[in-house]
């Protein structure tokens, strides 16, 4: 999952059957192809090892974004994922029965691009969805 924490928008995410370097590549992949991010874009992670690995740092540096990582243990470095995730899981997974990883994929992704992105109300952005607030603040 990677968000734009100015309007937190989901800008990049995957789905897999374990957190590992292909999963976090292929949310950077998306969020590269989507965005189109200049030179100089900060990309802020945890430390965990998908973040650290070779492919990831040179993905990230092959397109110039700057790599920032909190020290270790800091556990608030990453709490806009971790709140997007408990929002994903009470809105969405821990209410539904999944048939297949297939159908939970695609429902996750539903949910994302057809919910959270264009409607989803944030306190954080005045009540607006991170569509809305990106729109209201585009130059």
């Amino acid at each position: 999952m990677i968000i734009d924490l100015f309007a937190r928008r989901v800008v990049g995410w995957a789905v897999a059957d374990g957190l590992h370097r292909e999963l976090a590549l292929a949310a950077l992949c998306r969020a590269l192809t989507m965005r189109r991010p200049a030179p100089g874009l900060i990309h802020h992670a945890d430390r965990g090892s998908q973040y650290c690995s070779t492919d990831y740092q040179a993905e990230l540096r092959k397109h110039g974004i700057l790599i920032s990582m909190s020290g270790k243990g800091n556990c608030y470095d990453n709490s806009m994922v971790g709140t997007f995730f408990k929002t994903l899981k009470s809105e969405l997974v821990w209410r539904t029965m999944f048939g297949t990883r297939q159908q939970a994929g695609q429902a996750i992704g539903r949910y994302i691009e057809g919910f959270y992105k264009p409607v989803r109300r944030h306190s954080a952005l005045d009540f607006t969805s991170p569509a809305r607030f990106e729109r209201m603040t585009a130059n």
